[in-house]
């Protein structure tokens, strides 16, 4: 048996050559620009979702501060209750240096929430306002306008305009007049 032998292909002339490859590196060159085109886009593009995510976190972080100060803040106004019922009571049972360092210390609590933006509200004589006052009862009293504020149980803190805790109060009820007695 003879074996076949094949021709090896005819190589291709100069010219031709020449042309199939630089087609070749002009392909290959395309893809390597896509390539980097599309790198660079992904580089950008996690650039972007990176930075979005530390003003996210950053956000998240002063809220969660915002609100811890804010819960402090709750907690703290009993204890600034407490004093200024302390205050209010008979001073001649208790001694006159007591007195002065309550005194003392709830002015140093009040500088405090004001440093915090909170600002205690004022609110006898006023009228009831839903918003800023918590009525826990009525009172009929013709020397004052229906629905006047006319005493405060616990004090109303705010934030600005913004209500951060309602004051609870006693309102005047003149809707409902009291009984006379007829004939005596």
């Amino acid at each position: 048996m003879n074996p076949k032998v094949q021709n090896p292909p005819l190589a291709l002339a100069g010219s031709e050559a020449s042309a199939v490859t630089a087609e070749a590196v002009a392909t290959d060159s395309d893809s390597l620009r896509d390539k980097l085109a599309e790198q660079t886009d992904l580089k950008l593009r996690l650039a972007a979702d990176f930075e979005n995510f530390k003003r996210r976190s950053r956000q998240e972080s002063e809220a969660r501060a915002a609100a811890q100060k804010e819960s402090f803040i709750h907690e703290l106004l009993p204890a600034i209750d407490n004093l200024e019922r302390a205050l209010a009571s008979s001073a001649s049972s208790r001694s006159l240096q007591l007195h002065q360092g309550v005194e003392m210390t709830l002015q140093q609590l009040r500088l405090l929430l004001r440093q915090h933006g909170i600002e205690t509200e004022e609110s006898i004589g006023q009228p009831f306002d839903p918003h800023r006052h918590e009525a826990v009862s009525q009172r009929h009293d013709a020397a004052h306008p229906n629905h006047a504020i006319l005493e405060v149980l616990q004090r109303g803190y705010r934030r600005g305009e913004k209500v951060f805790r309602p004051a609870k109060v006693v309102v005047n009820d003149l809707t409902h007049s009291k009984p006379t007695r007829h004939g005596h």
